[in-house]
């Protein structure tokens, strides 16, 4: 509407001013070059004067006025964008207070890095060090360091073949956690980094990118939700097998007793 507004008095400018100047023009043409007045003067110095005049007039009157209009709501709507959409203070605040996180993020590392090993002997060391290592290279070490600390699955001459499944399938989810466990670590550093860089970039960021920072972060926001989840799934498993583990050696134990209660009447010779 503005816009409009704007054009339509750019174009009504325009066709008063080429209207005078052609009027001046056609004077001067149509005068007689040889035409003096009784006191000697050229009257096309008068008309051209009288032109110049009238052009003069028409720019204060016509084009000027517009055009300080135009100023003004041009100034208007800048005050606007700085006061109200785009408040300076706010922008200001804005960034000090990137500056402010950062400085917080950075701690944060520092904190989320700090060493908790805590293993004394060499083998529990070396599992302890590849469970917290936050490196996914390190995963395919973890079976033998598990191995190495709490022995292999029991062989054939030394458990029932129930006992060895259930004692694999329970050393399985438990290499299974630890493994998952490097995996949410890495992940939550990637969540990190990627925290800085948006950070930065809303120190440098103009104002009119803010929805583009935004949709990166809620992105970001549903990544780690989704990370959340899967660690939340896997503790699920885990609490699982411990359930299953604790009935599996009810069995055992059932199991175990009606076969003594059974060899000891074959001792005594107590009918059954």
């Amino acid at each position: 509407m503005k816009q409009k507004f704007l054009n339509q008095i750019r174009k009504l400018s325009a066709k008063r001013l080429a209207l005078t100047i052609a009027i001046v023009l056609v004077a001067i043409v149509l005068l007689p070059s040889k035409a003096f007045s009784q006191f000697g003067l050229d009257p096309c110095c008068a008309i051209i004067s009288a032109g110049l005049q009238s052009i003069s007039g028409l720019l204060k009157s016509v084009v000027a006025q517009p055009l300080a209009q135009i100023q003004q709501m041009r100034q208007q709507a800048l005050n606007f964008e700085q006061q109200i959409v785009y408040p300076a203070a706010a922008i200001t605040q804005a960034k000090n207070l990137a500056g402010q996180f950062q400085g917080q993020f950075t701690q944060m590392r520092q904190v989320f890095q700090t060493s908790v090993q805590s293993a004394t002997l060499p083998q529990p060391q070396q599992l302890q060090q590849t469970i917290l290592s936050r490196n996914v290279n390190a995963i395919p070490q973890i079976g033998a360091s598990y191995t190495a600390v709490y022995g292999p699955v029991m062989s054939q001459t030394d458990a029932s073949p129930a006992l060895r499944d259930v004692t694999d399938a329970t050393d399985a989810e438990a290499q299974a956690a630890l493994k998952k466990s490097v995996e949410i670590d890495a992940l939550a550093d990637l969540e990190l980094q990627a925290a800085e860089q948006m950070n930065q970039q809303l120190k440098a960021a103009a104002p009119g990118s803010a929805p583009i920072l935004e949709a990166q972060a809620s992105a970001w926001v549903v990544r780690a939700n989704a990370y959340t989840q899967s660690a939340m799934a896997e503790l699920v498993r885990v609490r699982s097998f411990e359930l299953a583990d604790r009935g599996a050696q009810l069995k055992f134990s059932t199991s175990h007793s009606v076969s003594l209660r059974n060899s000891s009447n074959q001792m005594l010779g107590t009918p059954r």
